[in-house]
């Protein structure tokens, strides 16, 4: 008789055009807390949306306990004792901690009686929240503890988590990993998905690699190298990003006290900020999700209207130009919110290419639009990122997060800008595919465009950056150089540790 908690068996689902699940079969025992790994589009987001009642197999089952486990909505799995912390929070930011922890209940108790359940639990747990706080207030990390109480506040037995650190400083990391520790030791089994395969050997018992929607490995982490899981999961040789020796040209972009109000009721304004960026350098720049980072990138992409001698591009003052006029002139950026904001989700790729593309790539003539230059550039975005879709056609929904991620930045990069901008760019992207986004930036800037990464991704910054500052409440620290920083160093000046002093470079 199997101690297994949950069982899979020969799990299969297919997609037009794809196989997504392959015969998948693998076992996750009680207080094992197991990795799932595998490229974008292995499979792992369908075989967990299985487990969790979002997509029925095609063919295999699964048994829980012993018993049949064949969850038709996910209200079924978590009454089975499945839950789910998502990579994207679903939160409203206008409710209250209580508030949003009650709307996914299916009973909830009074607010009373529910307010003294969440402090005890999130007190038993390490995870400390204020019930009446509301969620619009609360930083990235306190925000994901509110996902997790909601997910306790349930006793599961199964909980599975997807990319939970991608929007953590190291220090919230280790209060996570410690939160997991207790989990796993109450007799929790913990699915891990992370492409940070360090955090992977430090946490997990047990990983299971998927490549091509088949299992194609199972080991035990803390003995296996980072490299090694990364070159299981695609099936060859992992590049490692080079960096030319810095060859600084002339300030590209300068930005001359830059300060604006918070464009809504929880966004963060922008503080008095200062920096110029050169030709040929990565300038890395960290901060805790909600400091001011989608605000500074809307400010130097146009999308957000700035005073005049704000913001000059090789010497020309661009603060009034809008977005078209900036891309025209060779700034370009990439949001992180890749689908709905870097691309529409409804229109194919050839669209989304035209969208951001038609200046750059003379797309247009006299009004009139070229879609088969439109067709060249999205298959060339598609072929040289390594785009995974089976067509330019197909809508940018229904690529994989990571998939849309490689289409986002190549359309971006392949356009050889001045400046390029990106907020987040390897964010729920496999190591492969991180490692040729980094080292497409590190080309980038070799071949003279002045590139600023913002990431919350710390060991990112680190790789590719020349110079790092942090953005900590909307207020940018002094640049510094890269090479020398620790991490520990880094993460206490995204909190606004270290008398950060205000950038005038």
């Amino acid at each position: 008789m199997s101690t297994a908690l949950i069982q899979l068996a020969g799990l299969t689902k297919a997609y037009p055009g794809v196989i997504a699940n392959d015969s998948i079969s693998l076992d996750i025992q009680p207080s094992e807390v197991h990795a799932l790994l595998g490229e974008n589009g292995a499979g792992k987001s369908t075989l967990v949306k299985m487990i969790y009642g979002l997509v029925k197999p095609d063919s295999g089952h699964m048994q829980m306990n012993g018993h049949a486990f064949e969850p038709s909505e996910p209200r079924a799995a978590r009454s089975a004792g499945v839950a789910m912390v998502f990579q994207h929070f679903s939160l409203f930011d206008a409710l209250t901690v209580a508030e949003n922890i009650a709307l996914g209940m299916e009973n909830p108790p009074a607010m009373r009686d529910l307010a003294a359940r969440i402090r005890e639990v999130s007190e038993t747990y390490g995870l400390p929240l204020n019930p009446a706080a509301k969620i619009g207030d609360l930083s990235a990390g306190e925000r994901q503890r509110v996902e997790i109480i909601r997910c306790l506040l349930q006793d599961p037995k199964l909980l599975i988590m997807d990319e939970p650190t991608s929007v953590l400083t190291p220090q919230e990391v280790d209060i996570l990993f410690e939160t997991l520790r207790k989990l796993k030791a109450s007799g929790t089994a913990i699915l891990y998905i992370s492409h940070k395969l360090e955090e992977i050997r430090a946490l997990c018992d047990t990983a299971t690699i998927l490549r091509g929607g088949k299992v194609v490995a199972t080991c035990d982490p803390s003995q296996t190298s980072a490299r090694d899981m990364a070159e299981l999961m695609v099936g060859g040789t992992l590049a490692t990003p080079t960096a030319k020796p810095m060859e600084t040209g002339p300030v590209a972009l300068r930005i001359n006290a830059l300060s604006h109000p918070a464009p809504s009721a929880f966004g963060m304004p922008l503080r008095d900020i200062s920096l110029d960026v050169h030709k040929g350098e990565v300038l890395g720049i960290g901060g805790v999700a909600g400091n001011g980072q989608d605000e500074l990138l809307a400010a130097l992409s146009g999308e957000m209207a700035t005073k005049p001698g704000a913001i000059s591009l090789n010497g020309t003052d661009i603060s009034a130009k809008p977005p078209r006029i900036r891309r025209a002139l060779g700034l370009l950026a990439a949001p992180e919110e890749r689908l709905g904001h870097a691309a529409a989700p409804d229109m194919s790729l050839v669209e989304n290419a035209m969208l951001t593309g038609s200046v750059r790539e003379n797309m247009e003539t006299n009004g009139f639009l070229n879609w088969s230059a439109a067709k060249r550039f999205a298959d060339h975005i598609i072929s040289e990122f390594d785009v995974r879709t089976p067509s330019a056609s197909n809508a940018a929904r229904s690529l994989s997060g990571g998939n849309l991620q490689k289409f986002v930045v190549g359309r971006e990069v392949l356009q050889n800008p001045d400046v390029l901008v990106v907020n987040q760019p390897t964010w729920g992207v496999d190591a492969a595919a991180a490692a040729d986004i980094r080292q497409a930036l590190l080309d980038l800037a070799a071949n003279g465009a002045a590139v600023i990464v913002i990431s919350q991704d710390l060991d990112e910054l680190m790789e590719i950056s020349h110079r790092f500052a942090a953005l900590s409440e909307g207020r940018l620290s002094k640049p510094r150089d890269a090479a020398g920083l620790t991490i520990e160093d880094i993460g206490l000046m995204l909190g606004g540790a270290h008398g950060m002093e205000v950038a005038h470079v």
